[in-house]
């Protein structure tokens, strides 16, 4: 990998930031891995699955042992988009790449512009049923376009959450634990289909992340208020989404 030694400080940044929201961090990390010189498909993709697990699932145990995940949701949730995410995988595999690129700036872009707008018709909690539609139906979608353009899908999951009615803190955390059960579905299916691995990259790279990931779900479970990251994260995100666009789509 070009550049290989920057990857580990980059990739601990955002960790850092994603674990306080309960994202994995997939949307930045496979652009970073591509433009420090990984094949989109076989290694960033892959790579980058991996690490949104490793995230996801370091930051869900310590928001887990704070009481901030709503299981139930979680729960449902996450096992619709595990069953959905290996479709998307597949059909991943049958697609060029600059298409899977566009797709992955749109996704990334809208899931920014619902986070700036800070839209929430919703102040109440959802229903048991109205919970369990949300999980089927928003998971299955979610799962299936997860394993397609290599995402956790916790940058809509969060919103989603908070538009039903969870609380920022609570939306974060249990995202955290939705986006473990996608992400892990997700990686499996790129792992087995598209992957080539790379031991001692895959376990550097984890590391940074883990460590990173630590240090922001800490941070955020204890003191921090999410609404500053929020701004930060929807302005990087549209960047992320405007230079994969400009650089590996148009030109």
């Amino acid at each position: 990998m070009e550049n290989g030694y920057l990857a580990p400080p980059m990739l601990f940044v955002v960790a850092f930031l994603f674990s306080m929201l309960g994202m994995g961090g997939s949307q930045l990390y496979i652009p970073i891995l591509f433009w420090l010189g990984m094949d989109f498909k076989t290694e960033a993709i892959p790579l980058g699955m991996l690490l949104n697990v490793v995230n996801s699932a370091s930051a869900a145990a310590v928001y887990g042992r704070k009481g901030l995940i709503r299981w139930k949701i979680a729960l449902l949730f996450g096992l619709t988009m595990v069953v959905f995410a290996p479709l998307g995988a597949v059909a991943n595999v049958e697609l060029p790449t600059k298409p899977i690129i566009l797709m992955f700036a749109v996704f990334t872009a809208s899931a920014a512009v619902l986070m700036l707008s800070g839209w929430r018709p919703r102040k109440e909690n959802l229903s048991p049923k109205g919970q369990i539609a949300m999980s089927f139906s928003t998971g299955g979608i979610l799962g299936f376009l997860a394993g397609l353009i290599g995402r956790g899908g916790g940058s809509f999951v969060v919103p989603i959450l908070y538009i039903a009615g969870l609380e920022a803190k609570t939306a974060a955390a249990t995202s955290a634990m939705i986006v473990t059960f996608s992400g892990t579905s997700s990686f499996l299916s790129h792992l087995f289909t598209a992957a080539r691995p790379d031991a001692d990259t895959w376990l550097l790279t984890a590391t940074a992340v883990f460590l990173g990931s630590q240090a922001g779900s800490r941070l955020m479970a204890n003191r921090m208020n999410p609404r500053s990251v929020k701004l930060v994260f929807g302005i990087t995100l549209l960047g992320v989404a405007a230079i994969l666009i400009v650089k590996d789509v148009i030109l």
